[in-house]
């Protein structure tokens, strides 16, 4: 099987695993938002403690979830070795933040669900640990299939907790806790992970070579974490609570671009893994890059046509009307969020050449830059503010990924494609913006004008997938 075939075959293992199961959890966002007594403003809170916990999960488990995918799939290192590595240094990630756990009740708003969420924390890093381990292993079917079981478990227990039970926030962290610990215990026995977890199993040497590659990861994670947390909390204590809830519910749109993104960037990583020492690397990533950026530019620009519809399938009114105001800022979010996407695929090259801290360098920048802006672009446009100080931190951090990258693994890039497409996506997302109903017409032209300039490394990739060679 060669490169190609062999990353769209994973690519369509996760995408059966995951895609079904993501745009189920999508949908959820209308249950949430139809079902919270407190409408926007309660929104608003969910949306902060799923902050807090992706920001501190890094931190509990050191981000070595990370360091498994690279050193697992590494032939050169022992899984055993790693695995055991993995799992003592999350118990001690464990044991330290319980100790710290109490300090959360410091942030009021979220005072009244702090045990809850450290047992969110705790469960979800166990799930990490389990379900990439698996990967690392080879195990994509057993991957992809819980993804569908965490996913269905986790709209069973909403609609029991939230639903039946009117439990509210309350509910939305009881479903992600029991339908995470569900996916981490199911994955660790199908997979059998008992037999590689030992202390005799510990290596010092690989758990300090793991450290250094994971622990750099962990401000990264928290940097790009800041720049989408640090929107909303500018917003709330800017604007208002029941605001920063409408620009949580305008993000849910554009996450469907990041969703599909996820699901190519986990099978991208095993095969840029895999093919690190190969000779034809530089070309293969020029291909798979061209390729990355044309699906996801042809996917964007949909989104942002159909954006208006998508929100009303999506939030229910029922409980508050003000859910709609966010098709103001989705478009112009959905070019943002594409731009992340581009950064997380460039991501790739730091992580298979070990070069994680400069991973943390240039999101540095990023977070500071998106700090910067949403301290002066919020109080002069309000929401909209925050989404120019997304849009350009994104896109900042895109110039100096895209130069930087390249030093480390040569590829070429279409400057021009990228300039042409995020013009047209820009001219498509302040069209929709602005309601100027009169450019309907040239919106399609635009976005068949998007089809005809990325079509063509598209059908190149789908040749070589086809190739027997």
């Amino acid at each position: 099987m060669n490169k190609y075939k062999k990353l769209a075959a994973n690519t369509v293992i996760f995408a059966i695993g995951s895609i079904g199961s993501k745009v189920l959890s999508f949908f959820l966002t209308r249950l949430y938002s139809g079902s919270f007594k407190g409408g926007t403003e309660e929104f608003n809170i969910k949306g902060i403690l799923e902050m807090f916990a992706n920001f501190l999960i890094p931190i509990v488990t050191f981000s070595i979830q990370d360091a498994i995918i690279r050193y697992g799939l590494d032939k050169n290192y022992e899984q055993k070795a790693v695995f055991s590595n993995a799992v003592t240094v999350f118990k001690y990630g464990v044991a330290g933040f319980l100790v710290l756990s109490p300090l959360l009740a410091l942030y009021k708003d979220i005072r009244p669900f702090v045990p809850l969420l450290a047992v969110y924390i705790i469960v979800s890093g166990f799930r990490q640990i389990s379900t990439q381990f698996a990967r690392a292993r080879g195990f994509v079917k057993l991957y992809a299939a819980d993804g569908m079981l965490c996913t269905f478990s986790l709209f069973v227990f909403n609609i029991l907790f939230i639903k039946f039970g009117g439990m509210g926030v309350t509910g939305f962290l009881l479903s992600v806790i029991c339908s995470d610990l569900l996916s981490g215990i199911t994955v660790w026995i199908a997979a059998k992970h008992s037999g590689f977890y030992s202390k005799k199993f510990v290596d010092r040497e690989l758990l300090e070579v793991m450290l250094r590659f994971s622990v750099p990861l962990i401000p990264t994670a928290l940097l790009w974490i800041i720049t989408g947390f640090s929107d909303q909390l500018f917003v709330r204590h800017i604007v208002s609570p029941s605001d920063a809830g409408i620009y949580n519910a305008a993000t849910k749109i554009p996450n469907l671009i990041s969703m599909v993104s996820s699901v190519f960037y986990m099978a991208w990583n095993m095969s840029a893994i895999a093919e690190n020492d190969s000779e034809g690397r530089s070309q293969f990533y020029t291909q798979i890059f061209e390729t990355y950026q044309a699906m996801l530019t042809v996917a964007a620009g949909f989104i942002i046509l159909a954006s208006t519809v998508l929100n009303d399938m999506l939030l229910s009114t029922a409980q508050d009307q003000r859910y709609m105001e966010s098709n103001l800022y989705t478009p112009m979010l959905v070019v943002a969020v594409l731009l992340m996407c581009y950064n997380q695929f460039l991501s790739s090259i730091y992580t298979v050449t070990k070069e994680t801290k400069r991973s943390f360098q240039t999101s540095l920048i990023a977070a500071v830059l998106n700090l910067v802006l949403n301290a002066v672009m919020i109080p002069m446009f309000k929401v909209y503010g925050a989404v120019i100080a997304t849009f350009a931190s994104y896109f900042v951090c895109y110039l100096i990924r895209i130069v930087d990258t390249r030093r480390l693994i040569p590829f070429k890039v279409s400057h021009l494609r990228f300039a042409l497409n995020l013009g047209a996506l820009l001219l498509l997302a302040v069209n929709q913006r602005t309601g100027w109903h009169l450019w309907i017409s040239i919106d399609w032209i635009v976005f068949a004008g998007l089809i005809a300039l990325n079509c063509e490394p598209m059908l190149a990739t789908a040749k070589k997938i086809l190739h027997r060679s």
